[in-house]
């Protein structure tokens, strides 16, 4: 399913990019084409609503939202006329619970006005965001997107963090038709209000929920799932897609606790869930409750494994929770942690202008503002063009990464799944398509021939790498300790290919190797491929996590940085405890009884 989507993704261009300047709605791109994906959001037939009994009628969502009014009609807004361009911003930026949140958010679109202002803006003139705080109160809330709309004439808005507000906006952006792009909330009815307006950069809870599920039931095979959540619309609606997605795989949630957002003390919850056996819990909030959860559940002697939705990830968390966090996996939007050129110079520019790291909602707020602030410039100053230029996206590569916009003009591409361990998050990609195999879940096994004792004599042990006669004359002292019964054969790789392969050959066959030590990326690569052809166990010295993901029964891999006295010593160790049998070595080293304490510590 990733590589479907991904496949015909390419970058857009922008100021951030180092794209073409503002074209100034020179070539407006016209209505999108229409276009129909299924199913919706991606989701697997497993997953899907009604899979196992019908196929519907009729399904929703699966089509370009459609828009047959007049805006598109209306005089495009010459440069010359404006003084600047207006752009909305609605989030919760003072006397806020959310206020953090909503900073970061205003800080990443900022950024992005600054950086397109830098570059020349809408034909020389500014792009200048008109900012209002959601203050959380319906009225006050509504009022604000009115001033927006009418007063200010903004072209098009952003905002807010919570769903309620969020959809405010919708009904605003429905009546006075103006675009409004979404980058944090992720309430999953936003966008399936079908109001032809709307754009969001953020996976919803749908895409969550879906992705936890099949991590929690189908790889882990939990049973018994209990959900801890913030008592607010965040908390509320997430955990309904995820309650949904239990009870299509067979095992509805055990039970569900609720938190106000100000509650610092989750005992009470925490013991219900005890008493409720429970083997795993969820837990959508925020990050600095969530490590106050798990500092809490672990001091009551709770052993669950814990999941999050993408809220539950920050510095917070690991402040509070520090080692009891240990484990705990979250869907995330994107991967922080990569070395990709064009986010590590977003780091360095967010930091130099605002004094810290950018964290998700600055991050998805920046590229949202150059995903509006482009479609602007290609469709010119009309409220309705800019609709079209938006709603006819398919994709784009931003700092954050790849986003992949369904018909319902959401971003759909898969999430993030953000594991702790040691103090740390480790990201990777993680569909929540069922896979159709797992790698490297399991130990590998061996299921091929039995294979016959090496003939009487001295044992080869073959030592593949640069240098190797240098190599194997600087451990005489440890073969020695072995009285003789082991003989090291030394292969260098820096010989011509041909060469290099024909030596190791030889020492495999003809020499009866009783297995090898592969030294570095390439050599390992080669001894791999020959110690499965001829059943011979391989241990490589090598960073190269490739070596180990095609599930190859005969290679064992140490870090790089592992000294090859180690490495030769723990080979000699599976020896003399397996006898002069390839087969039974590779037994001895899978079982992972030589690597229990470092090799350099122990005596032969």
């Amino acid at each position: 399913m990733l590589a479907r989507w991904l496949i015909t993704l390419v970058p857009a261009l922008g100021w951030a990019q180092g794209g073409a300047p503002c074209s100034c709605g020179a070539d407006p791109p016209g209505p999108p084409v229409s276009r129909e994906v299924r199913p919706y959001a991606g989701e697997p037939e497993d997953l899907r609503p009604f899979s196992k009994f019908t196929t519907p009628y009729y399904e929703h969502y699966t089509k370009t939202v459609e828009y047959n009014g007049a805006a598109r009609d209306a005089e495009t807004v010459k440069p010359a006329d404006i003084e600047e361009v207006r752009i909305g911003f609605l989030g919760p930026v003072e006397n806020h619970p959310q206020e953090k949140l909503g900073k970061m958010m205003l800080a990443g679109a900022q950024l992005a006005i600054q950086e397109a202002n830098a570059a020349g803006g809408y034909c020389g003139k500014p792009f200048k965001l008109m900012i209002h705080n959601d203050q959380a109160i319906w009225g006050a809330s509504s009022n604000e997107m009115v001033k927006m709309a009418y007063d200010e004439k903004v072209w098009a808005m952003l905002g807010s963090i919570s769903g309620d507000s969020t959809h405010i906006a919708l009904r605003v952006s429905l009546k006075a038709e103006v675009p409004i792009v979404n980058s944090a909330s992720t309430d999953p009815t936003v966008p399936e209000t079908i109001i032809p307006w709307s754009f969001t950069t953020i996976q919803d809870d749908r895409v969550q929920s879906y992705t936890l599920a099949r991590r929690i039931y189908t790889d882990l095979g939990l049973q018994k799932i209990a959900l801890l959540r913030v008592n607010d619309r965040y908390g509320r609606f997430g955990v309904v897609k995820f309650k949904d997605a239990s009870r299509r795989l067979g095992h509805p949630v055990l039970i569900e606790q609720k938190y106000f957002p100000a509650d610092t003390d989750f005992r009470h919850q925490l013991g219900v869930i005890a008493d409720s056996e429970a083997d795993g819990i969820v837990l959508w909030g925020d990050a600095a409750a969530a490590g106050t959860i798990l500092k809490q559940m672990r001091e009551m002697g709770m052993k669950q494994r814990v999941f999050g939705s993408f809220r539950v990830l920050g510095d917070d968390l690991l402040r509070i929770a520090g080692k009891d966090a240990e484990g705990l996996e979250i869907v995330f939007p994107f991967d922080p942690t990569r070395d990709d050129p064009a986010w590590l110079a977003f780091n360095e520019r967010f930091e130099k202008e605002f004094g810290k790291r950018p964290e998700v909602f600055a991050s998805l707020a920046y590229d949202t503002m150059n995903i509006l602030l482009q479609s602007i410039c290609r469709a010119g100053l009309n409220r309705g063009r800019i609709r079209d230029a938006l709603t006819g996206l398919e994709q784009y590569k931003g700092v954050t990464g790849q986003m992949v916009f369904d018909p319902n003009c959401k971003n759909v591409v898969p999430l993030y799944l953000a594991t702790v361990r040691g103090g740390k998050y480790e990201f990777r990609r993680y569909s929540m398509e069922k896979p159709y195999a797992r790698v490297g879940e399991k130990p590998v096994a061996y299921n091929g021939p039995q294979v016959p004792d090496a003939p009487r004599g001295p044992l080869r042990i073959g030592v593949f790498g640069p240098n190797a006669e240098q190599v194997t004359a600087g451990l005489v002292e440890l073969m020695a300790a072995y009285g003789g019964r082991y003989e090291l054969v030394p292969i260098d790789s820096d010989l011509p290919w041909g060469k290099a392969s024909q030596a190791l050959v030889k020492v495999i066959y003809d020499g009866q190797a009783l297995g090898l030590i592969a030294i570095g990326r390439d050599p390992s690569h080669l001894a791999e491929q020959l110690g499965v052809k001829a059943f011979v166990p391989v241990i490589a010295l090598s960073a190269d996590h490739d070596l180990t993901s095609v599930n190859i029964p005969w290679l064992f891999r140490l870090p790089a940085e592992t000294p090859v006295a180690d490495g030769v010593r723990c080979l000699l160790e599976a020896a003399e405890k397996a006898g002069a049998n390839r087969g039974r070595v590779r037994e001895m080293l899978a079982s992972g009884e030589m690597l229990l304490s470092p090799v350099s510590e122990r005596k032969p």
